[in-house]
């Protein structure tokens, strides 16, 4: 008898954690209404004159032969060009 108690409990336990989870999981996946998911504003790209990642909006951008370079500050952008001539 007293087994069949515990057994009870413990799958109204059960029941009670899986109910739980499951509108927790359902809390994050909620959007606002009238408000559209999050996108990804805006995208991470590499220095290649001093190797520091940055945000692509903020960087200062330098086309040569067809490719588009970002850079983070304007010196890297310049050392990257005295470089480039001097090669």
């Amino acid at each position: 008898m007293i087994r069949l108690i515990l057994l009870i409990g413990l799958i109204y336990i059960g029941y009670k954690i899986f109910k739980f989870w499951g509108r927790l999981n359902a809390a994050v996946n909620r959007t606002v209404p009238g408000q559209a998911k999050r996108e990804i504003d805006d995208v991470m790209v590499k220095d290649p004159f001093c190797q520091v990642y940055f945000p692509k909006r903020k960087g200062i951008s330098y086309k040569s032969d067809g490719q588009m370079f970002y850079f983070c500050s304007k010196e890297c952008k310049e050392s990257f060009i005295q470089e480039m001539n001097s090669k």
